[in-house]
């Protein structure tokens, strides 16, 4: 790799710590950037200026005279910002009052007519700065146009003729998935409309930008070895998986790393005692300074388990509140869970915590310092994830030398060893089958191991020993960006990926229909 030249990359998210997150994905283009940077090369991000990203608070600076952006039959304007991602990451905002000047990230009826004209806008920004990126990565559903473009739209311009994609699959269950009013918008309604046979037919009558970003990308990757080679499969593909089996060549897991600078308890500013993997005897006050602001009795001969989740079915919430009467009754143990979601487990949780309040502790909200408190004084952080792309919680648990509990998938069967007494292996705990009885055994091995004080130390320097930062993880990425580029001459032309044109005549994949489809408010 080192004889291959520099390259120039442009990252597109719809979210990117600290200016905006709601899930994972903004952890990793917060993150992922710099490492790459640190490698040595020139990448810059792109996402859009949110009315609650104040350019004072971030110091951002105009840059660029407002410039169009075709959209559909007509144009918008575009300003940019410049602010910059640890000290020399330069990461670009895109300002659209009318699009972006909103409290909320997502959710709203328009979210496809913004997240298409946040894509083209970075497009026309390269052009604008005379900026050509040799490499365009683009994350999830919201930048999943990009590739389709590069196929077809932009496929003769001059500026990006030779611009390579990698497609970066973070959750496959949210795909994006629109009507054929979409394509207009997207100026690619006269390419055609795309179906495959194998796909379930509501799905060859709607838009999937997803599944375009999946068909037209140069390479493609999610975020975990294993889960690269789950979503190949009907119980994970979210429907997806015939178009995924089709591209299977192109497809690669890249595991993702966390901030050690972020994730550190030797300088974490928000805990009570700091301390590192020679001195774990500065740990235990933040597990009674824990208990304290949780309102949970301060013992530390009984093991303190953490959850910091979303509250739905995909993190195994369901299997944990099946458990939760005979957890509290016969495990002894503490549970403090951080998290919102669904207002059913809101109040089914807010009823337990009430049933057993010296046992359990319930924070329904999202708090990042919390949550580092968490890391840092729980004994056990649990994870009992239905399906987990790649999950960041564990590697942070570990990182803070808090025991993880996980169910053997993606991400977190590529991350956590179950222990075995036998050959005292592993470095946590871990089940196979999605059900509660799977997790209340591993839960039950768990607090029985903590009893161990000669074991249990060394599960936890395990963890922390473990090399989860961004650098190795990005010199994967590096490849893959190379690997592109590499390909991007080899791509299919549009019509072979199974393009229904507009007149009606299917292409290869064949199937689809062009008219009748859901339409999306816009």
């Amino acid at each position: 790799m080192s004889a291959q030249p520099p390259l120039k990359i442009l990252f597109l998210s719809a979210e990117v710590v600290p200016f905006a997150k709601t899930g994972g994905l903004a952890d990793v283009a917060g993150s992922l950037p710099k490492a790459i940077r640190a490698l040595g090369h020139d990448i810059r991000v792109a996402m859009p200026r949110y009315g609650r990203i104040s350019p004072e608070q971030f110091h951002l600076t105009p840059i660029l005279s407002p410039f169009s952006v075709p959209m559909d039959d007509t144009e918008e304007t575009a300003r940019v910002w410049e602010g910059h991602i640890g000290e020399d990451v330069p990461i670009y905002f895109i300002e659209n009052a009318r699009l972006f000047d909103r409290d909320g990230i997502y959710m709203y009826p328009d979210d496809a007519e913004r997240f298409i004209f946040f894509s083209r806008a970075a497009l026309e920004m390269c052009r604008q700065m005379n900026w050509r990126p040799d490499v365009i990565h683009c994350n999830d559903w919201h930048t999943a146009i990009v590739p389709n473009w590069m196929q077809t739209a932009y496929r003769d311009d001059p500026f990006f003729k030779s611009t390579a994609t990698l497609y970066t699959i973070h959750n496959l269950a949210y795909q994006g998935v629109f009507g054929y009013r979409v394509l207009e918008i997207a100026g690619v309604a006269e390419y055609g409309f795309i179906a495959h046979p194998d796909l379930a037919p509501d799905l060859n009558d709607v838009v999937d930008l997803m599944a375009r970003g999946i068909l037209f990308a140069d390479i493609i990757n999610t975020v975990s070895e294993r889960y690269a080679q789950e979503i190949l499969t009907p119980e994970f593909g979210e429907r997806l998986d015939p178009i995924l089996r089709d591209r299977r060549d192109r497809l690669f897991g890249v595991l993702n790393g966390i901030d050690y600078e972020v994730y550190n308890p030797a300088t974490d500013p928000h805990i009570a005692s700091r301390y590192d993997i020679r001195h774990l005897a500065d740990r235990p006050p933040n597990k009674a300074a824990l208990q304290q602001e949780a309102g949970l009795p301060e013992r530390p001969d009984v093991p303190l388990i953490g959850a910091i989740s979303r509250l739905t079915d995909q993190k195994g919430l369901d299997i944990i509140a099946e458990i939760m009467d005979a957890w509290m009754q016969h495990l002894p143990s503490q549970f403090i869970l951080l998290g919102t979601g669904e207002q059913r487990y809101h109040e089914l949780f807010a009823s337990l915590h009430n049933r057993y309040p010296d046992r359990m502790s319930l924070f329904l909200t999202f708090n990042a310092p919390l949550a580092q408190r968490i890391y840092a004084g729980s004994d056990m952080l649990l994870m009992p994830s239905r399906a987990e792309p790649c999950g960041l919680g564990q590697m942070i648990a570990m990182r803070y030398g808090s025991v993880p509990i996980v169910r053997a998938t993606g991400g977190l069967a590529d991350t956590v060893q179950d222990y075995d007494p036998r050959t005292d292996e592993g470095n946590g705990f871990s089940f196979g089958p999605y059900d509660a009885m799977a997790l209340y055994t591993a839960l039950t091995r768990a607090v029985e191991t903590y009893k161990y004080q000669d074991v249990w130390p060394k599960l936890m320097r395990r963890g922390m020993r473990a090399d989860f930062s961004w650098e190795h993880s990005a010199r994967k990425y590096v490849d893959l960006y190379y690997r592109a580029v590499a390909t991007k001459h080899g791509t299919r032309r549009p019509e072979e990926y199974g393009v229904m044109h507009p007149d009606g005549t299917a292409g290869r994949m064949g199937g689809g229909k062009q008219n009748g489809s859901r339409e999306v408010e816009v």
